[in-house]
Parts: structure tokens; C-alpha cells; sequence
């Protein structure tokens, strides 16, 4: 049986946002250890506030302050904190009703253990000592003995440097572990071949192979070399440079294509090189660069040979 491929992935990026008036108050309030909700048209008290009523739609614009202690409603606990988690140590996530909202806040609470957390519990805010404008101003929640109150005043929202705008990372880390299709695939890209297979009922070759015809739904096993060279079908112009120290050496603008394979059904997509980026154009021929101990093409370059006809890849586009 040959090796399992797997590697670790990630996908990571900044999400950048301009915020509402809500939003605005709600972050510019934590920076200034003030929680604010927002009051619906039937007098509920919504923490963290929305911009809309969840039920009518309803634009809502009336701010009021809460208290920083709450009841935990429910909870789970975290006995592994992962990366860029709120707390080291371990931790539960639990869902707090300030005094004064009537909904829930998601946040964690610092515990020795998972026996010293309840439902009802009561708890507080620790704020982090330095704020900047956005959740995590609440470092965490934390036990408290003291009693519930109702209180909940109006406020205005308005702050000095009111926060307008948050970057928040997303990531997501993996492992991949390809099927036998792919294996098969990746293996043969290591040799700088290109594989597909073929379906055994409507007989189209699909690269990359996945096992199965996503048109008929049936098994695939017969393999099939492509290429090398082949015909962009459409294509992009990227002007942001992206962070990923593979990319580094790549100056914007560049072209992301599709490109249809010879003897392939299914276009994958590549970047082009070796041509500017305004001459790049549908139906160029291009062939794959590779470079010395690469396990996939660079890139592809022109071939040199006249474009292709328009009716000869319109069927991939």
C-alpha cells in the first residue's frame, strides 16, 4: 500500500470592516470600560447591540448602558487553548447576561477547573489593562459574589476618537490528507507529470482527478497524462500582493488563469509568467516552468504557437 499524503495547511487572512454608529459605540465603549446595548422597539436591551431588530428589521439607534456583572446562562469548558485564544490556560467559554441586557454575550471566564463553573453564576468583567477598541478589551469574566441589579441607563454613544474600522485575522489551521485520486495526482506533478482521470460513462478526463465524475457521479480510475501544454480560458489581473513568504518574490500586477490542459475536460488554474500581464488573453498557449526540485509548475509561459480558437475551449470557460 503506498504512503498516506498529508500536510498541514492554513488559511489565514484579514477581515477589515468600517463600522456603523452601533458597532462604533459598542467598541469605542469597551476602550473605555463602558458596556453599551441597544433597546428594541418592545424595550428589550440587546448586548452586544445589532443594528437592526433580529425580528421586525427595525432600524435600532437607542443606546444604553449596562452593568459589567452578569449571570452565566450556559457554558462549555476548554481544557486546550489554542493559538491567539483569550486565555493560556484553560478556560470556559460561557454566555453572559449582563445586568440589565436581556440576551447573552459570548465570552470566556477565567476557572480553576470546570467544578468551579454553573449555570447562574454569578460574574464580572476584567477588563484588559490596555484597550484599543474591540472585544478583547474584556480580557475575560471572572467570579463574583455580588447581587443581581436590573440598573440600565440611556447613553449617547459618543466617546472622543470614536473607533470607525477593526481588522480581524480569521485563520484556520488543518491537515490535508488526499484521497487515492489526488495521491496519485500529486505524485505524478512530482515528476513533472500531469494526471487526470477519466469517467468510464460520459469519458471526459477531469484534473484534477477527485475520484469521481461530478457529472455522472461515478466511480473514476483510469488514469490519463495530459498536457503538458495548454490554453488560457479565462483569467484575472491581481493587484494586491499577498503575505505568504512563497509569494514574496512575485511583483503585482501578475495573472491568475484557467487553463484547459491538452487532452483535459476541466481547466485548473496557474499563474502566468514570462509575458506582461496586460498581453495575457484568452486562447494563449502556455506551457508549465518548473523549477529545480519543484513539486508543482512555477508558472506557465507562453509557447510561442498561434492562440487557440474560441470554439475549441468554449465549452471550458
Amino acid at each position: 500500500m503506498p504512503d498516506v499524503l498529508s500536510a498541514p495547511l492554513v488559511v489565514e487572512f484579514p477581515f477589515t470592516r468600517s463600522l456603523g454608529p452601533v458597532q462604533s459605540a459598542f467598541l469605542t465603549g469597551l476602550r473605555e470600560r463602558t458596556v453599551l446595548g441597544v433597546r428594541t422597539g418592545d424595550g428589550k436591551v440587546m448586548v452586544p447591540p445589532v443594528e437592526y431588530d433580529p425580528v421586525t428589521a427595525e432600524e435600532l439607534r437607542e443606546l444604553t448602558e449596562v452593568a459589567t456583572t452578569g449571570t452565566v446562562t450556559t457554558w462549555a469548558w476548554n481544557p486546550a487553548p489554542r493559538r491567539d485564544q483569550p486565555l493560556a490556560t484553560p478556560f470556559a467559554w460561557v454566555l453572559v447576561k449582563l445586568d440589565g441586557a436581556d440576551t447573552a454575550l459570548l465570552h470566556v471566564l477565567d476557572s480553576p477547573g470546570p467544578e468551579a463553573v454553573n449555570t447562574g453564576m454569578r460574574v464580572r468583567i476584567r477588563w484588559a489593562p490596555q484597550r484599543t477598541g474591540a472585544i478583547t478589551d474584556i480580557a475575560c469574566f471572572e467570579p463574583y459574589e455580588g447581587e443581581e441589579t436590573a440598573e440600565s441607563a440611556p447613553h449617547s454613544g459618543e466617546f472622543a476618537d470614536p473607533v470607525t474600522g477593526i481588522v480581524t485575522p480569521a485563520r484556520l489551521d488543518y491537515t490535508y490528507t488526499p484521497g487515492r485520486a489526488q495521491s496519485a495526482y500529486l505524485n505524478a506533478l512530482s515528476e513533472q507529470r500531469t494526471v487526470g482521470e477519466r469517467c468510464p460513462s460520459c469519458r471526459k478526463v477531469y484534473v484534477p482527478p477527485r475520484g469521481a465524475c461530478p457529472t455522472c457521479g461515478v466511480a473514476t480510475a483510469e488514469q490519463v497524462e495530459v498536457g503538458p501544454r495548454g490554453t488560457v480560458t479565462t483569467y484575472c489581473i491581481v493587484n494586491i500582493k499577498a503575505k505568504n513568504a512563497m509569494n514574496d518574490a512575485i511583483e503585482v500586477p501578475y495573472v491568475y488563469a484557467h487553463i484547459a490542459l491538452d487532452g483535459a475536460d476541466l481547466a485548473l488554474h496557474g499563474r502566468i509568467g514570462g509575458i506582461p500581464y496586460d498581453q495575457v488573453r484568452m486562447g494563449l498557449r502556455v506551457e508549465p516552468v518548473w523549477t529545480e526540485g519543484g513539486r508543482h509548475p512555477d508558472h506557465y509561459r507562453p509557447t510561442g504557437e498561434p492562440d487557440a480558437d474560441y470554439d475549441a475551449y468554449k465549452e471550458l470557460l
